[in-house]
């Protein structure tokens, strides 16, 4: 059975139309067993997930659907119980949907469920998990399956969330703009501040700390792109059991507006200042809170948290070939 997580407002509100119009006389067609599940408001996607896998915690291959964006999926995974017992499918109907154009899922939404009903062999994907080292508030973790940052790229995130601009340009089919444009205010008010940085590698037993006297964004990623197509990481990998980090220290705006438009090719290294780096774990503690993203999704701000990589935490559906 097909459990099937549904974001009706999702591509601005077109979510509900995609379901009600492609994906259910599809799946009706093709007489696949599912169950479908509604989100009717925002962070209701967590609690579906939760009740679930809960409700089939003795399914050792649960087959868990997600119709949304990349937020969608993020939310999911905050609710699943046990990663390594759920089978991830994706209809990408979000407005960045960076998971998908990295792992080769179709953007067309009866092509991703042709692949979905389709695939017999789910590949083993990486996780990483986020936790929050706050003093004055809670300890949290997130998990994301994209990236997560703190910094300038979070700050873009937090107001694309909100964006009136991000519907409208969504509509007309122009969303990866709005970032774009959004990135660029952000860029110009954006405040630098000072951190210091751990990195270890498991895999290659190395272990370092610095410091970064300004920075503008640190972002730790299992895939390659994120905010809408940035490959701030060409060399991640999803299933190779390390994070791919991309740190922009003490370099100015001008630089980083040659650079930006150079990240949607991966090539902004050229910039002395933007740094590459790998790890299985890493922890960042800054000198001010700044807004902290988990897969785009923003929900506090931070002045320092640990990730780190799981790796194989969870079966994906995708393309043979990635």
């Amino acid at each position: 059975m097909y459990h099937i997580i549904i974001n009706p407002a999702s591509r601005s509100g077109k979510g509900a139309k995609i379901w009600s119009e492609q994906i259910e006389p599809a799946l009706r067609e093709s007489d696949a067993v599912f169950q479908t599940y509604f989100s009717k408001k925002a962070g209701e996607v967590k609690h579906l997930a939760a009740q679930i896998t809960a409700k089939y915690k003795d399914d050792p291959d649960l087959k868990l659907i997600v119709l949304g964006g990349d937020g969608t999926v993020n939310e999911a995974l905050q609710g699943i119980a046990d990663p390594s017992k759920v089978i991830l499918g994706y209809i990408p109907t979000g407005s960045s949907n960076d998971l998908a154009r990295d792992l080769g899922i179709p953007k067309e939404p009866k092509a991703a469920l042709d692949l979905i009903l389709r695939n017999a062999a789910p590949r083993v994907m990486d996780l990483g998990r986020l936790t929050y080292l706050d003093e004055d508030q809670p300890e949290e973790s997130r998990l994301f399956a994209v990236s997560c940052g703190i910094g300038f790229d979070a700050a873009v995130c937090a107001e694309a969330m909100h964006s009136p601009i991000k519907d409208t340009m969504n509509r007309i089919g122009l969303g990866k703009l709005t970032y774009l444009g959004i990135a660029l205010k952000q860029l110009i008010t954006a405040r630098k501040v000072s951190c210091t940085l751990t990195i270890e590698n498991a895999v290659n037993g190395k272990q370092t700390a610095f410091q970064l006297p300004r920075f503008l964004f640190v972002t730790c990623m299992s895939h390659r792109y994120e905010g809408g197509g940035f490959m701030f990481c060409p060399p991640a990998t999803d299933n190779d059991g390390v994070l791919d980090l991309c740190c922009v220290g003490n370099i100015s705006k001008v630089l980083v507006l040659l650079a930006l438009p150079t990240a949607f090719f991966g090539k902004h290294y050229f910039v002395k200042g933007i740094d590459a780096y790998t790890a299985t774990q890493m922890s960042i503690t800054a000198s001010a809170p700044l807004w902290v993203h988990t897969d785009g999704e923003v929900t506090r701000k931070s002045c320092g948290f640990r990730v780190e990589c799981l790796p194989g935490a969870i079966r994906m559906i995708t393309p043979e070939v990635k």
